[in-house]
């Protein structure tokens, strides 16, 4: 039998097939402290509990695609560079049916974050805990940004604490090989600005001279020549990251 044959006469529903939607990780640095964006579910199932911004994925549609149009239609903002993150399929992760979820991340700066907020009432700022130092790895919670004594945890749907979880382990692993980091930061930033990042996202205080000068030796970083403004004290340096990095 030739290909064509065998084509031909294929059976595609033979097997049945698990439906397929992307999940985006919308991460920035808010109140210093990662942060993310979320939507609260108003349909069954978890109604009422908080979400990543997904959708499921068309038949005509690839996946990045898909991610594409999730972030622009949920998330009101496009441009950011979104990554693969990793792909969650445990077979009880949504109670509907086989769902298997390629979860994207996309770093924003705060002023991006943001315009985003302010431009989709329905989005909200999560703060995300996390009690596990290093790359231990483990759960994570979520927090509304508003409560700032973080008193009451906010319900995540499905498994979407596993996939915030995953998104920190993946920034802390990161960070320091990368340049990841600066996808955090506007265009031009103090190295206070850039400690303040890491510090975040790590979850610990750095060394202020020894964190300065390594940033400095990697030859990462470009001086601008200018000085930030709106500060009482000494205008810092402004910097900015050197290209290609």
């Amino acid at each position: 039998m030739s290909e064509h044959a065998f084509l031909a006469a294929y059976d595609p529903n033979a097997f049945a097939r698990p439906a397929l939607t992307v999940d985006l990780v919308l991460m920035s640095i808010h109140a210093d402290r990662p942060a993310a964006l979320l939507l609260k579910r108003t349909e069954h199932p978890h109604a009422d509990r908080w979400a990543l911004p997904g959708g499921f994925v068309g038949m005509d549609e690839t996946l990045d695609a898909a991610a594409e149009r999730v972030l622009r239609a949920k998330a009101g903002i496009a441009g950011p560079h979104l990554e693969q993150l990793y792909t969650f399929g445990a077979l009880d992760r949504d109670p509907r049916m086989r769902i298997v979820s390629v979860a994207y991340l996309a770093l924003l700066p705060e002023a991006a974050f943001r315009q985003a907020l302010d431009g989709a009432a329905e989005l909200s700022a999560a703060i995300v805990e996390v009690p596990w130092a290093g790359e231990t790895g483990g759960p994570v919670t979520a927090f509304s940004a508003q409560d700032r004594e973080r008193r009451s945890p906010l319900s995540l749907a499905f498994d979407h604490a596993d996939i915030l979880a995953l998104a920190i382990l993946r920034l802390r692993g990161k960070l320091d090989y990368s340049g990841i980091g600066f996808a955090l930061l506007p265009e031009h930033f103090t190295l206070r600005q850039l400690q303040d990042v890491h510090e975040a996202i790590l979850g610990i205080p750095l060394n202020k001279p020894a964190f300065r000068r390594r940033m400095l030796d990697r030859g990462w970083l470009a001086p601008t020549g200018a000085r930030e403004a709106g500060t009482s004290f000494r205008p810092a340096e402004l910097y900015r990251v050197r290209k290609p990095l």
